[in-house]
């Protein structure tokens, strides 16, 4: 079983420009989350998964400075991104990641690739971490079929092909109390988050240490008054997401799978 951690990322941003190339600590936010993915074990490459548009070049010139691998794919259509990508690295289970969200936790994209390897789920993720913290595990079969059942093509909010249709076998890792505040908000759409990730980086950041999800979350809990620079942010965002939410079938599912809660 070969797996791989995608890496979706795109210069278009509107609410943001060029987030995922804005500056931290002398390097832009995609090295920082490059960094932290390589501490993952289990996965065999890291794919940067960005588009065929022209403006995407400099992206894929980072993960070439970085040693990682890219494809260039559809600009609207990530599944079919992801899915070709797949096909090209001879994939079978893939770790779904945001180049604009920087705090991914590698030891959560272990579980996640070690549970596959137990239950051979189709999807598998988890509930309660912080807002842009939670890696989505997909198994490449199960998305050859979302994107053979899907008549949508810009598929930017994806995660309900898997979780909503009732037809593949879905797991929820289960975490650790201390680590589930869906009230945090650590993904950067917006100029406050920005400043609120520039903040946690002088706080946190080390040359020779990439700080934890552990770290982040116990710096905000004890300094609520830094939660609170992109608080504000949190409705428009979820707001946004239901307005770009949508799933639509080429016909309804014929089937239903189970749905189980993972401990390890």
């Amino acid at each position: 079983m070969k797996s791989a951690i995608f890496i979706g990322v795109r210069m278009k941003s509107t609410r943001l420009p060029q987030k995922a190339l804005l500056d931290i600590k002398g390097k832009p936010v995609i090295a920082h989350l490059i960094d932290r993915l390589k501490l993952a074990k289990e996965p065999q490459l890291i794919v940067l998964c960005t588009s065929v548009n022209p403006e995407d070049t400099p992206l894929v010139d980072i993960a070439l400075k970085n040693d990682i691998e890219y494809f260039r794919g559809s600009e609207d259509d990530k599944l079919d991104r992801y899915l070709k990508a797949a096909y090209k690295y001879g994939v079978d289970f893939i770790i779904i990641t945001e180049g604009d969200n920087v705090f991914f936790d590698p030891v959560i994209i272990d579980r996640i690739i070690r549970r596959y390897r137990e239950s051979g789920a189709d999807y598998i993720s988890c509930k309660g971490l912080p807002l842009g913290t939670t890696p989505h595990g997909v198994k490449v079969e199960a998305l050859k079929r979302v994107v053979e059942m899907k008549s949508e093509s810009d598929t930017e909010i994806w995660g309900g092909y898997f979780t909503d249709t009732g037809v593949f076998n879905v797991e929820y890792l289960e975490i650790e109390p201390e680590l589930q505040h869906p009230e945090m908000r650590l993904t950067m759409d917006y100029p406050q988050d920005y400043e609120l990730f520039k903040i946690i980086y002088d706080r946190l950041y080390s040359k020779d240490h990439i700080f934890s999800l552990r770290d982040i979350v116990s710096l905000l809990v004890n300094n609520p008054e830094i939660m609170s620079i992109n608080s504000k942010e949190r409705e428009a965002y979820l707001e946004h997401l239901k307005k770009s939410a949508s799933m639509k079938l080429k016909e309804p599912p014929k089937s239903g799978k189970s749905r189980r809660v993972s401990k390890k």
